[in-house]
């Protein structure tokens, strides 16, 4: 539940102008093989699952100096995905994220990087979701880089995950019965800009 929102990342990342910046180049996210997809337990009897699609971002990707790289990527609350409407309208009211529109956007802003192996690092960052800003870190594994065989352009994928706290995003409805963690699992493919 509360992952919805966390996940969600929006904001535009800035790790500042310095020189490792001078060597990294721009990605943007490929909306269309990018997902966010949170669950929780229900109760003990299920396991439940949400997912957002279609967001938008861009990472600086340094290959030389991995832990110079940043990403940010944003989406709106009403961009979740939970499989069953009255799941979703339950989500949007003022007991969880009492989004109306559109406006109301989760954000994520990378704050540092830590490289822990060949293809794997922690990236630290700032989550905002329902009005809250908390800094989380993400578990990353660069998948591959390379020329995509379709779109002829370099292109990058990335597998990450995170455990989140409902009720640190103030979205803690039901915990402990609906669990207060919700895992999260993060899919994304990003293509150099143009």
């Amino acid at each position: 539940m509360t992952l919805l929102r966390t996940t969600a990342l929006a904001g535009v990342f800035a790790l500042g102008a310095t020189a490792a910046f001078a060597d990294a180049q721009r990605y943007v996210l490929d909306a269309s093989h990018s997902q966010i997809v949170f669950s929780y337990d229900h109760l003990g009897y299920s396991t439940t699952y949400g997912m957002f699609s279609g967001f938008e971002g861009e990472i600086l990707f340094d290959a030389e100096d991995p832990a110079a790289s940043s990403v940010s990527v944003s989406m709106p609350v009403r961009s979740m995905i939970t499989g069953w409407e009255e799941r979703f309208t339950h989500f949007m009211t003022d007991e969880f994220f009492g989004a109306d529109d559109d406006e109301d956007m989760v954000s994520f802003t990378s704050t540092a990087i830590e490289v822990t192996g060949e293809d794997t690092a922690l990236i630290t960052g700032d989550l905002t979701l329902n009005g809250v800003t908390k800094s989380v870190v993400l578990d990353a594994k660069l998948n591959q880089t390379g020329m995509h065989p379709m779109a002829q352009k370099e292109w990058a994928g990335f597998d990450a995950t995170t455990t989140l706290l409902r009720s640190d995003y103030n979205v803690g409805a039901f915990a402990p019965f609906v669990s207060d963690e919700v895992e999260v699992l993060i899919s994304i493919e990003a293509m150099l800009a143009d």
